[in-house]
């Protein structure tokens, strides 16, 4: 029997409807959008019977097996928690929250209603992060020494609550890799902000800071991991990156959008030690039905996609992946990549490395979301 997915929030969120209605154990059943005009319209463009205007009666419709919410950031939690605990299976866009006590509250609805939820987190099924994952599982990498990530955007001109946003509250796509490549939860955070953005921003959410980078340490590993992040008033082009350095070998990402990242061996004459490589596609890990979004936009394909999905490359073909990888988990009971506890410490990392900037870089330790 097929699951019955609704999509709440329908800018993004419309990135995702071809690939529900073509996934083999899908029905794209339901959508819901505040403004009835926009809900119409593409709900006549996919052919969607059901539509809403109201969450609470999307969630009361007992034919909704699973939501996957793209409303904006402070809406996530509210609307993460109501669907677990009227019985739906979660699917959500990062970030997982906006305080740690709303990610602690997400991990308690889904022990205590059975349901999956996942943090829809792009960068660990982009094209990129399956390429390392490989290098780093065949043994190509070795020994894992160090990790390395980056997110630099320009958002000036985005709407509504993003003007002066603090970049870590907004961190996933370079904590996620980092944590991700070898399963790590990470421990402690230590966070220095640097620079000033205009007054005007600062004052919104009282953060003056250009950039933020953090170290994370991770529990019971050697590892930690250093990640940036920039948001306004940095000259920057738009770049989500993660570097992971082996004993044998290492992967560096591209300084610029177009060109090959880059493969460091060890041992080898010094001018030969860099080589430039082709990431290839991973569209073979998908239904055949699916495997087309590795490689296409899905909405608007022509002039009108989505900012995040134009800026961000149309983040490295992980659309098709995370449906796969949230559907999969339910039909096979399973906990999805990334799962609750895992979402939980990925945001929290963001969170908590603000609240270190604000104080000077003191390091501060995350809760433990594994024994909620």
């Amino acid at each position: 029997m097929k699951l019955n997915i609704a999509i709440v929030g329908l800018g993004f969120g419309a990135e995702f409807i071809p690939i529900y209605q073509r996934h083999p154990d899908t029905n794209m059943y339901a959508i819901c959008q505040r403004n009835p005009d926009k809900l119409n319209q593409i709900g006549d463009e996919f052919g969607i019977e059901k539509r809403y205007t109201s969450y609470d009666d999307l969630l009361a419709d007992p034919a909704v097996d699973a939501v996957h919410i793209n409303s904006p950031i402070p809406n996530h939690a509210e609307q993460s928690l109501k669907a677990l605990r009227a019985g739906k299976h979660v699917a959500c866009t990062v970030p997982m929250a906006t305080t740690v006590d709303e990610c602690m509250a997400i991990v308690k609805a889904c022990k205590e209603s059975g349901k999956k939820y996942m943090m829809m987190e792009t960068v660990v099924y982009s094209r990129e992060f399956l390429f390392v994952k490989e290098l780093y599982e065949t043994g190509e990498l070795g020994k894992v020494q160090f990790l390395k990530a980056s997110h630099q955007q320009d958002m000036d001109g985005w709407p509504d609550y993003w003007p002066g946003l603090p970049p870590m509250h907004y961190a996933t796509h370079c904590v996620g890799p980092v944590a991700g490549l070898l399963k790590l939860e990470a421990d402690y955070v230590s966070c220095f902000g640097s620079g000033t953005i205009r007054k005007e921003l600062a004052d919104i959410h009282n953060s003056p800071f250009a950039v933020e980078s953090a170290h994370i340490k991770f529990k019971d590993s050697d590892l930690s991991a250093y990640v940036y992040r920039s948001l306004f008033d940095v000259a920057r082009q738009y770049r989500e990156s993660f570097e992971v350095y082996g004993d044998k070998k290492s992967f560096e990402w591209q300084l610029i959008e177009d060109e090959q990242p880059v493969i460091h061996t060890a041992k080898k004459p010094e001018p030969e030690i860099p080589e430039k490589v082709t990431v290839p596609d991973y569209a073979h890990y998908l239904p055949e039905p699916i495997q087309r979004f590795t490689t296409k936009g899905v909405y608007d394909a022509d002039e009108q996609q989505h900012l995040s999905f134009t800026q961000g490359g149309g983040h490295g073909g992980s659309h098709p992946h995370m449906v796969n990888e949230f559907v999969s988990a339910i039909v096979e009971d399973r906990e999805p990549f990334p799962n609750a506890a895992q979402s939980a410490n990925w945001t929290s990392v963001g969170i908590l490395a603000h609240e270190s900037a604000l104080r000077g870089g003191e390091i501060i330790k995350l809760p433990d979301f594994t024994n909620e």
